[in-house]
């Protein structure tokens, strides 16, 4: 059918709509709900499967990480030379390549050191969040991560850090994610920044080092981590971060555990969470995310069948309710396909109805959740690729009872009433 007979068909179709002014208004509404709805709850769940699929910079596959806590009664002092043996002796164990120890590790869901750093001692605008790792000469190599710039921690600049000392030191290691954002004209090698309790001096940057945060909800920091040359010695206790030398992780943790096992007068590891790996802390920490994009997912899947649905029985009944003005158009020289197209531009038009007013509720709805929530702001191809799965999904809903409608008789049509 040529445009020009299809744009003689709007008037007359606007007329009949006219006459349903309900029925249509019902469906429109419905579209426009299920684009707002729909649009904003697939950008939600692509959004979440993108943030858990995203690698943590680590090389994951060879990585575990004991929970080792402290039994009462020990001094900073103590706690600082078990460290130093239990890390000794971890490193010793066949199938290590490196260890450290640390308050937190990437993908836990918590854990790790919020800081402030500002630029300038007397910096009043607000200061750039980040997470601390507390971390040695062998934290680069444990993790797998390399230096895009700069040089590593010398042993001599590992300092003893107790949980009530000031968080302070010459000199730190920034992922560039956050160095990008401290500094984000120029490198930030060799520039200086001020913590709460005094300043450090960038002295390596490294590429890429996911956060303790697993979930969505610090996704705007959560790869802005910086490496604090120390021991952290809390008397509650510490994480031992093992990188092995094989994929088979299964021999060697237990190799290390024995090791530690042969001091278990200072310690306590829990024998059912003590250790994990870091895919078991990927899949432990995005649990949640993965809940979300799945119900998210769900419930848009749901609202296009409504709709769908929806389009399917108010065409039915539109049909039915105009068999006589079929027969009388067929007899009069309209061929089947005729009213095949008729109804199928009658749906295109409906359809159109609430897909403008749907782009305004999907914007709104997402300039709502961009303020109550982390989430970004929903992509222009989401006003292109939803109107038109809509519209796809409006004329494949309305196919079935247009073309029933084309098979009637004119005949049987005329005589129905």
């Amino acid at each position: 059918m040529t445009f020009k007979k299809i744009s003689m068909q709007i008037r007359p179709i606007l007329a009949a709509l006219g006459r349903h002014k309900m029925a249509t208004a019902l469906i429109v509404l419905q579209v426009a709900l299920t684009l707002a709805v729909a649009s904003n709850a697939l950008f939600i769940a692509a959004t979440r499967v993108m943030h858990l699929s995203r690698p943590s910079g680590t090389d994951e596959a060879h990585i575990f990480v004991i929970r080792n806590d402290w039994k009462n009664g020990q001094t900073p002092v103590q706690i600082d030379a078990n460290i130093r043996t239990d890390i000794a002796d971890l490193r010793k164990v066949p199938g290590v390549r490196d260890a450290f120890s640390s308050e937190a590790f990437p993908l836990e869901g918590g854990g790790g050191v919020l800081s402030r750093l500002k630029l300038r001692p007397d910096q009043t605008t607000r200061p750039k969040l980040s997470i601390i790792y507390f971390t040695d000469e062998h934290a680069i190599d444990t993790f797998g991560i390399s230096l895009v710039e700069g040089r590593n921690f010398r042993r001599d600049e590992i300092a003893a850090l107790g949980r009530y000392d000031k968080i302070s030191a010459p000199v730190v290691i920034v992922t560039r994610s956050l160095a990008n954002k401290l500094f984000p004209d120029g490198s930030a090698l060799g520039k200086t920044v001020y913590f709460a309790d005094g300043p450090a001096a960038i002295i390596g940057i490294a590429d890429a080092l996911q956060g303790p945060y697993a979930g969505s909800t610090t996704r705007s920091i959560d790869e802005d981590n910086v490496l604090f040359p120390a021991r952290f010695d809390d008397t509650d206790g510490t994480v031992y971060i093992v990188r092995t030398t094989s994929t088979d992780m299964a021999p060697v943790i237990k190799a290390a555990l024995g090791a530690l096992s042969k001091r278990e007068d200072v310690r306590l590891i829990d024998p059912a969470d003590g250790v994990v790996t870091l895919p078991q802390a990927r899949e432990r920490g995005y649990a949640t995310d993965r809940s979300v994009a799945s119900l998210m997912a769900l419930a848009a899947g749901l609202l296009l069948l409504a709709t769908a649905g929806g389009i399917v029985g108010l065409s039915s009944f539109w049909v039915s309710q105009r068999r006589r003005q079929i027969g009388i158009r067929r007899s009069l020289g309209a061929t089947a396909a005729d009213v095949l197209h008729y109804f199928h531009v009658e749906n295109f038009l409906i359809v159109s109805g609430g897909i403008v007013l749907g782009s305004l509720l999907a914007f709104l709805a997402n300039l709502a959740l961009m303020n109550f929530y982390e989430l970004p702001r929903l992509p222009l191809s989401a006003f292109m690729w939803g109107p038109l799965l809509l519209w796809l999904l409006g004329q494949a809903a309305v196919h079935g009872p247009a073309r029933y409608a084309a098979k009637v008789p004119p005949i049987v049509a005329i005589r129905t009433e």
